[in-house]
């Protein structure tokens, strides 16, 4: 099970990003499980849903309560942004990423903890928001989470800023699309004069003017987008009362999403 969840194409990604394994020079310690057994555990427990104490050691080799202590490491030293940037790197250097056009959409999950506040949609229900920007073919370049109470237009400035530099196929890395597609959610013009500011066009839906059967054209990929990542079940419901660790599923649901394209392509 381990080697389907973690191929060895990914493995090999994982341990250019992960931290080196501490030593003891006194010698002793615990045994400590293998990065990639560890790894299938998380994947695992992101794509399914299941809590870390649901499944039997026997699985994965390493317990529960020992992987969740690696994901709390790995969190903390920023391991998903890190392997999913590196991902982005190897579809730009072959020519999977397209930055003519980007989209920028969210979507709920339900639960309480940090980050989170009462959805004025869903009679006051306390959960957290999902933000994602994507290249024209879906790929998700930037991520972040909110409270459902937050505006969708507070994301914009931060997910834009938080898109990595991403190597090119020639000349320097990129972190900028030509055109930037939102709903009525974005109709701000401080947002437009931000987007055009740094040379990103905006393409954002205007209150009262435009026709909401046009806004689909450019941004159904993100709708897609959305649909992919509800294929890490983990995020459905949250469960994590830290935001970071919310964040840090969002990070895997997103590196699984481009490594997938990847392995299609072909160019392992």
């Amino acid at each position: 099970m381990v080697e389907r969840l973690v191929p060895d194409e990914l493995r090999e990604l994982f341990q250019r990003v992960v931290l080196a394994a501490p030593t003891r020079p006194q010698g002793g310690g615990r045994h400590r499980h293998g990065d990639r057994e560890v790894l299938g555990f998380i994947v695992f427990v992101a794509t399914s849903g299941c809590t870390w104490q649901q499944l039997p050691s026997a699985s994965f080799g390493p317990s529960g309560a020992a992987a969740h202590r690696r994901f709390t490491e790995w969190s903390k030293a920023r391991v998903w942004a890190k392997l999913h940037r590196l991902v982005l790197d190897e579809l730009a250097a072959c020519g999977e990423l397209d930055w003519s056009r980007c989209a920028i959409g969210s979507v709920k999950s339900s639960e309480k903890g940090d980050l989170t506040g009462p959805n004025p949609v869903d009679r006051g229900k306390y959960g957290s928001k999902i933000h994602l920007v994507t290249e024209r073919t879906g790929l998700p370049l930037s991520g972040g989470i909110s409270g459902a109470n937050a505006h969708d237009s507070q994301a914009l400035i931060p997910l834009v800023q938080g898109i990595p530099p991403i190597r090119s196929r020639r000349g320097r890395r990129r972190r900028r699309p030509g055109k930037l597609h939102g709903d009525k959610g974005y109709d701000y013009n401080h947002l437009r004069r931000w987007l055009r500011s740094r040379g990103i066009t905006p393409r954002i839906a205007r209150k009262g003017t435009d026709s909401s059967q046009r806004l689909g054209r450019h941004r159904w990929t993100i709708e897609r987008t959305m649909a992919w990542l509800a294929g890490c079940r983990r995020l459905h419901r949250r469960y994590e009362r830290t935001a970071s660790h919310f964040l840090a599923f969002t990070s895997i649901a997103c590196t699984l999403i481009c490594y997938r394209r990847l392995a299609q392509a072909g160019n392992f």
